[in-house]
C-alpha cells in the first residue's frame, strides 16, 4: 500500500504537478463563472441598471468610498507587518504602503497577483537593499495575513448564519456551520501551535527560512486580515439596495466566498468570478439593482485604485529613470564648465635688481 501511494505521487509530480493543478482550477472556476454569469444576465435591462445607478444615495457612494480608502490604508500595513517580522527594520513605512497598494492594486487588476505583485515589490525593494528571497517572503507572510483575516471572519460568519453561504456553496445549513467551527478551531489551534516555542515557528530549509510571528503578534496579524476586510464588506453594505434588507453578517460571508472565488480564480480584477458568486448567492435582490452596486463597487475598489498605482508608478519610474539622471549630469556638466571659466592669475612679473657696478679707480704717477 505505502508503495502505491508512494507511486502516486511521484507519477502526480512528473505528469501534472501542482502547478499544472492549480491552472487547470482557475480555468475551470473562470469558464464555470463565465457561464454562469452569461445565464444569469439573460433578458436583463440596461436602462434599468442606469435607473438603479441614479437610485444608489450620494451619501452612501461617499461613505463607501471612504470605506474603501480605509482598506487601502489597512493594506499598507501587510508589507510593514511582514518587513518587521523578517528583521528588515531599515526599510520606511512610506515605503511598505508604497509597495502594498500598487502591488496589491496592480497585480490584482492585471491577474496572477503572485506573480505581477511579487514583481513590484521587488522593484520597490531591491533599492533598499532587499533580495529576491526576502520578497519572497514579505509576499508569503502578506498572503497570510490576507487568509488568516479571511477565515476568522468568514468562521464567524458562517457560524452565526450559515443560510448565507448555502446558496453559494449548496450545502445545508448544518455543514456551513460545522465549516465554520473547523475555520475558528483552526484559527485556535494554529496560534496554541506558535505557543509551543520559537523552533517551531521556522519554517522552511537552506537558503529560505522563515520564522512566523509569535502568538501574540499574529493575533495582532489577524487583526489587520479583520479591519482591511471589515472596511471592504461596510463599502459593499453600503451599496447594497435598501430593499430587500439583508444584514451585515450575512453579506460579509457571501463578500467573502465571493472574493475568495475571484482570488483563487487568478483572473483580472476577478471579473466575472466575483460577480457571478454575488448574483448566484443573493437571489433575492433584482438583478439589474445588484448589478448596479456590483459596477459602482468595481469603480471605486477596482478601476480607481488601479489608476491610481499606475501614475504613481509611472511617475516614480520617470523620476528615477530620467529626471535624476539628467539633474545628476547637469550639475556635473555645470561644474565643468564653472571650473574652464574661472580666470587663473598670471604669475608675478619677475624682478630685475640692478647689479652695483664696480668702479675702478686708476692711480696715475706723475
Amino acid at each position: 500500500m505505502q508503495g502505491l501511494l508512494t507511486g502516486l505521487s511521484h507519477g502526480f509530480k512528473k505528469w501534472i504537478g501542482w502547478k499544472r493543478l492549480g491552472i487547470a482550477a482557475s480555468l475551470f472556476i473562470i469558464a464555470f463563472a463565465v457561464t454562469t454569469l452569461i445565464r444569469t444576465l439573460k433578458g436583463v435591462d440596461a436602462a434599468v441598471i442606469l435607473t438603479a445607478l441614479t437610485e444608489i444615495p450620494t451619501g452612501h457612494i461617499a461613505l463607501a468610498a471612504l470605506c474603501v480608502v480605509g482598506a487601502f490604508c489597512t493594506l499598507t500595513f501587510y508589507d510593514f507587518f511582514a518587513l518587521r517580522t523578517i528583521a528588515k527594520k531599515h526599510v520606511p513605512y512610506r515605503i511598505a504602503a508604497l509597495s502594498s497598494f500598487t502591488s496589491y492594486s496592480i497585480g490584482h487588476n492585471i491577474g496572477a497577483t503572485v506573480f505581477t505583485g511579487g514583481a513590484i515589490r521587488f522593484r520597490i525593494y531591491s533599492d533598499y537593499g532587499l533580495n529576491a528571497i526576502d520578497v519572497a517572503k514579505i509576499c508569503f507572510l502578506s498572503g497570510l495575513t490576507f487568509w488568516l483575516g479571511n477565515i476568522f471572519v468568514l468562521g464567524i460568519g458562517m457560524i452565526l448564519h450559515p443560510g448565507a453561504a448555502s446558496a453559494m456553496d449548496q450545502l445545508p445549513e448544518a455543514i456551513n456551520r460545522l465549516i465554520g467551527v473547523g475555520g475558528v478551531a483552526g484559527i485556535l489551534a494554529y496560534l496554541a501551535w506558535l505557543s509551543l516555542g520559537a523552533n517551531r515557528r521556522e519554517l522552511g530549509q537552506n537558503g529560505w527560512k522563515v520564522v512566523l510571528p509569535s502568538a501574540r503578534f499574529t493575533l495582532l496579524q489577524i487583526l489587520i486580515g479583520v479591519v482591511d476586510l471589515s472596511f471592504c464588506a461596510t463599502a459593499m453594505y453600503l451599496l447594497m439596495p435598501a430593499q430587500p434588507h439583508i444584514d451585515f453578517m450575512s453579506l460579509a460571508v457571501v463578500f467573502i466566498l465571493a472574493t475568495l472565488l475571484g482570488f483563487a480564480s487568478h483572473a483580472p480584477g476577478s471579473i466575472g468570478v466575483f460577480d457571478a458568486a454575488m448574483l448566484v448567492a443573493l437571489p433575492q435582490f433584482g438583478r439589474e439593482q445588484l448589478l448596479a452596486t456590483l459596477l459602482v463597487f468595481r469603480v471605486l475598489y477596482f478601476v480607481i485604485p488601479f489608476g491610481t498605482a499606475i501614475s504613481i508608478m509611472g511617475a516614480r519610474e520617470l523620476w528615477m529613470n530620467v529626471v535624476q539622471p539628467w539633474q545628476e549630469r547637469r550639475k556635473l556638466n555645470g561644474g565643468s564648465s564653472t571650473r574652464v571659466a574661472t580666470p587663473v592669475p598670471p604669475p608675478p612679473a619677475a624682478t630685475i635688481t640692478p647689479v652695483p657696478q664696480r668702479v675702478t679707480r686708476m692711480k696715475f704717477r706723475g
